[in-house]
């Protein structure tokens, strides 16, 4: 299959993530939201990714201004109609991801591919919302979108070997390294990191140690490049919860239990980087 033109709904931080990698990988790229005001948001953040990357000496300035001229920021899905490809990075909510892909069915074609960048959500279940369910995968990209080469592909139970085939190879065109998992709950990543964070909130909830002594026992003990908490804080205490949540649910097992503490910031509002506040004061 062809791409030519990538669709992505959603502007937020992996939302304009996704768009700036698919643009400087040379494609034409429709960015939309809800509002005017939050594509411009996500336009913004591409032009200040592609500024760090021109001062780093990676890109010079007319390739940055070739990039942002290659996204259209648009608002609502009626523009995604001649997409090829339409990648879902709204916010990590059922009922939402739903609506957009009941709407997104009407709009394109039959043949193009829907993914979605969802953390945790079974790709299974949002395939049953539209017709011609074969097209429909996940594509969860890890934060920061441009400098995190992995790409987990989950193939729903009705994903079918073409469009899994396009979209490993579309993947490696990216430049990112694709891994392949079944639909499951977390799937890989997030069946994994997740009960770590949770485990580190565990930690301090119960005062063993300070945020700041337990992330350095990960980093120079376990070589991660960041701590639990402070990842927790990068990627949303809000999104956190909500895969704790979804892998307690579905697992139906307590050792997926999410933190009381981490119950509580996200309540107060605390979530991390994003609010100013999270494990963390920023």
């Amino acid at each position: 299959m062809e791409f030519k033109q990538i669709g992505v709904i959603g502007a937020g931080t992996m939302g304009n993530g996704i768009a700036q990698v698919f643009a400087q990988a040379g494609f034409s790229v429709v960015m939309a939201d809800v509002s005017d005001a939050a594509v411009a948001r996500g336009l913004a953040s591409i032009g200040s990714s592609l500024a760090r990357l021109v001062k780093k000496g990676v890109q010079t300035e007319a390739g940055a201004s070739e990039v942002l001229a290659r996204i259209h920021g648009r608002t609502g899905l009626a523009a995604l109609g001649d997409c090829q490809l339409a990648i879902e990075a709204a916010t990590e909510n059922a009922t939402i991801k739903e609506q957009i892909f009941r709407e997104l069915a009407g709009i394109v074609g039959p043949d193009t591919i829907l993914a979605s960048n969802t953390s945790s959500i079974s790709l299974t279940t949002i395939a049953a919302w539209v017709p011609q369910p074969q097209r429909v995968i996940g594509m969860h990209f890890m934060n920061p979108v441009p400098l995190m080469q992995l790409v987990e592909i989950i193939r729903a139970l009705q994903t079918d070997d073409a469009t899994h085939a396009a979209i490993h190879a579309l993947s490696l065109q990216l430049g990112k390294t694709p891994v392949t998992v079944k639909d499951g709950p977390g799937f890989v990543s997030n069946r994994v990191l997740m009960p770590m964070i949770n485990e580190a909130a565990f930690v301090l909830y119960e005062n063993l140690a300070t945020a700041e002594d337990i992330d350095t026992v990960m980093k120079l003990g376990m070589n991660h490049p960041i701590g639990p908490l402070a990842l927790a804080d990068l990627i949303g205490l809000d999104t956190c919860l909500s895969i704790m949540d979804i892998l307690h649910r579905e697992f139906r097992d307590s050792k997926y239990r999410a933190c009381p503490l981490l119950v509580q910031l996200v309540a107060a509002g605390h979530l991390g980087r994003k609010s100013g506040k999270g494990f963390y004061a920023y």
